[in-house]
């Protein structure tokens, strides 16, 4: 058994993997990852050359200034894993910790490639094992709230990635994880309006995934862009306002509102937009559909079953050199 020493280290190796129209899931990809699921099935090819026509009209709609005919860039995107290893100089195993994507805009019309932000679309093996295994768990023992160490370990394992030489060495940027609004949270519209983001909203009180994601040094802001009908929840470190450019903005953007359309129609394609106080639901029947094929329920049954596997091929044999590590840290 693997015990946790001051020599343990845990290290992390990236592997990437381009997310285009011949797009497949690798073994090791989690299967209810948002872009897994649209690569399934026989209109796979379809799925996903909608989805990158959807991203790169977004992007020039948003990009307007010297592209007269809207359509000067194309976004490109890589889906980014990282494996962990636990002491990988004894042979320690590596596990699939998580998946991100990353961003880069091609100028058609100068060559250049733009890097854009690192994050967007956020997937989890250990987040599964938290919301589907201890959380149902904690639940049914009769226990108010939540655990008070919910989201600690897994909030831990993800700074730490972010001050690796392998993050470091691969972006030279922090990562922004940019989601869905909450259902279960009101959203009130500010005056603050950015040129990019759009205008910001403030949420009522924190959400459950706003709690998770402070646990991995995440902060959150909420903004509707130009054109928009429902405010993208952005989590990030430092300033979100000023650290990034224009276009690395419009990429997160357009790769997750094209993303969030696709999963939660009721939301981001909804034919009216979020008024001053806002309420998102999945019941709101007036919206429009994209046409591109995606199994939300699937998706939830398959985070279960992940969650599970996470807990017999990680948590259960490694729990106490993750434990131990997570103390000293």
């Amino acid at each position: 058994m693997t015990t946790y020493t001051a020599a343990t280290e845990l290290t992390f190796r990236i592997r990437t993997t381009r997310f285009d129209e011949e797009y497949s899931p690798s073994s090791g990809s989690r299967i209810t990852t948002n872009f897994a699921n649209l690569a399934r099935g026989e209109n796979r090819r379809e799925n996903l050359r909608g989805a990158l026509t959807m991203i790169d009209r977004r992007f020039n709609d948003l990009a307007d200034w010297d592209n007269p005919e809207r359509d000067r860039y194309t976004v490109e995107l890589e889906i980014v894993s990282v494996d962990l290893h636990l002491d990988a100089e004894n042979g320690g195993p590596g596990f699939p910790l998580i998946e991100i994507l990353d961003v880069q805009i091609l100028d058609k019309s100068t060559g250049r490639r733009i890097p854009g932000i690192a994050g967007n679309n956020f997937s989890s093996y250990v987040r599964d094992y938290d919301f589907s295994v201890v959380l149902p768990a904690h639940k049914a023992s009769g226990a108010a709230g939540i655990p008070s160490d919910f989201g600690d370990l897994h909030g831990k394992l993800f700074q730490h990635f972010l001050a690796s030489d392998a993050y470091r060495e691969r972006f030279s940027q922090p990562p922004v994880i940019c989601i869905s609004v909450s259902t279960s949270r009101t959203y009130t519209r500010l005056d603050n309006r950015h040129p990019v983001l759009g205008v910001e909203y403030q949420q009522d009180a924190f959400s459950l995934t706003d709690e998770y994601f402070a646990r991995m040094g995440l902060q959150v802001r909420y903004f509707m862009p130009r054109g928009s009908v429902a405010p993208l929840a952005f989590y990030h470190r430092g300033d979100l306002l000023n650290d990034y450019s224009d276009l690395a903005l419009i990429g997160t953007i357009s790769t997750m509102e094209a993303f969030q359309k696709i999963y939660r129609p009721e939301i981001y394609n909804a034919n009216s937009a979020a008024g001053h106080v806002y309420r998102p639901s999945l019941q709101d029947q007036d919206h429009s559909v994209t046409g591109i094929a995606y199994d939300r329920e699937e998706r939830s049954q398959l985070a279960v079953t992940q969650g599970r596997l996470t807990d017999e091929q990680f948590m259960t044999p490694y729990r106490r050199v993750l434990d131990e590590w997570a103390a000293a840290h």
